[in-house]
């Protein structure tokens, strides 16, 4: 199987992408936390295997200053509860279902987790930055989007 990239999106229509940054411009405007909002990019980039979205965002975690070992083990963040936070894992464990939806859906255990530890505005956010992440995902995976040629730090 080839991994060429198989079209630009944004060369064939540079619009077809301002709705995405228009939802990106929303989820920048709330409350979020850097530091969170890259966990969850990187966590849902991971389990839907975006290479292009997993250089970007893991070089975005770090300057948000997410420590290495922690990306190191995020896809296995339940086995090191110790590195992330109660309200981290609420998020981590919400991009997940939401991620997988058509697996469980949201459980209401997730749920609990989430209304435990954020409040409703924020978790419209986060649930924003959820979809789009996915959105950018499905998007990069299925054109195969070229990685940069070298990640820049």
């Amino acid at each position: 199987m080839s991994h060429e990239q198989r079209i630009s999106v944004q060369q064939v229509d540079p619009k077809a992408y301002e709705p995405i940054f228009a939802l990106e411009r929303y989820i920048r405007s709330g409350n979020l936390d850097k530091l969170l909002l890259s966990l969850i990019k990187v966590r849902a980039s991971e389990i839907n295997g975006c290479a292009y979205c997993l250089d970007m965002h893991a070089r975005e975690a770090r300057a948000a200053g997410v420590d290495q070992r922690r990306l190191d083990v995020l896809s296995a963040w339940r086995e090191a509860p110790g590195l992330f936070s109660i309200r981290e894992q609420a998020a981590l464990a919400f991009a997940e279902e939401v991620t997988l939806i058509g697996k469980e859906g949201v459980t209401d255990r997730a749920w609990s987790q989430l209304t435990a530890s954020f409040d409703q505005q924020e978790i419209v956010y986060l649930l924003m930055a959820i979809v789009a992440i996915n959105t950018w995902n499905r998007l990069a995976v299925s054109v195969h989007q070229s990685l940069p040629d070298q990640a820049l730090e």
